[in-house]
């Protein structure tokens, strides 16, 4: 398993103390990475692999911090998205990268600590969404974005990607209600959004995610186009 590099701890340890103290994992998460992700990029800079590495340090420390008190996992994922679009908010252009870094790390690390990855991954695109939402960021390219890393993430620990790709749908229609938005449309952007991870990884997972993400979804008709249409 990858260690934690040094803000990844920084933000472990301060999950660990806090979640300890009030039992509230959601809120915890999502202060504790918005307001690391604000100290680190003022430090380092906020481009290219500066932006990416710290995203994915920080939602690997969130993970583990949540995992080491007995947190909700999926909960963790969910409030280190929101934080992370709200820590990377003044960062022009980066909301889709740092969704991308976001959540592939935050389901990775749930599989690696042997959570959840489908739960993780659901909870993160609904993040996702709710993320977008409160930053004027596009909800279709936000759940697109989630669910592509989401399918990535599990792939890179051998961890199930259809059910990781039909986990961020229902997500992105979870997140969908809760906002009052069209369902529909946004399960078909998340369902895009895992078919062309799909087409990235190749061989039996462009049939299998294909599947997966078509048919009536947590009570949505889901009928994603496919690549080139």
């Amino acid at each position: 398993m990858p260690q934690l590099q040094e803000v990844g701890n920084v933000v472990k340890n301060s999950l660990v103390g806090r979640i300890r103290g009030t039992g509230e994992v959601l809120q915890a998460v999502t202060e504790t990475v918005s307001n690391s992700l604000v100290v680190v990029l003022r430090g380092t800079g906020a481009v290219g692999g500066a932006l990416t590495g710290a995203v994915s340090d920080v939602a690997c420390g969130a993970i583990h911090g949540a995992a080491e008190v007995g947190g909700d996992l999926g909960a963790a994922a969910k409030g280190a998205v929101i934080g992370t679009l709200k820590g990377t908010r003044d960062v022009n252009g980066a909301a889709l990268e740092a969704i991308a870094s976001s959540v592939e790390n935050l389901v990775r690390t749930t599989a690696e600590l042997g959570g959840d990855a489908g739960g993780a991954a659901r909870q993160a695109t609904e993040g996702a969404l709710l993320g977008a939402n409160d930053i004027g960021v596009n909800a279709l390219d936000a759940v697109a974005s989630a669910a592509a890393a989401a399918v990535r993430g599990a792939s890179r620990v051998g961890s199930d990607v259809a059910r990781a790709a039909k986990s961020a749908v229902e997500g992105a229609i979870g997140g969908a209600k809760e906002l009052g938005v069209d369902t529909g449309e946004v399960a078909v952007a998340a369902a895009a959004g895992a078919i062309r991870a799909a087409g990235d990884i190749g061989g039996a997972a462009v049939q299998e995610i294909g599947r997966a993400v078509t048919g009536v979804i947590a009570g949505v008709p889901v009928s994603p186009r496919k690549p080139g249409r």
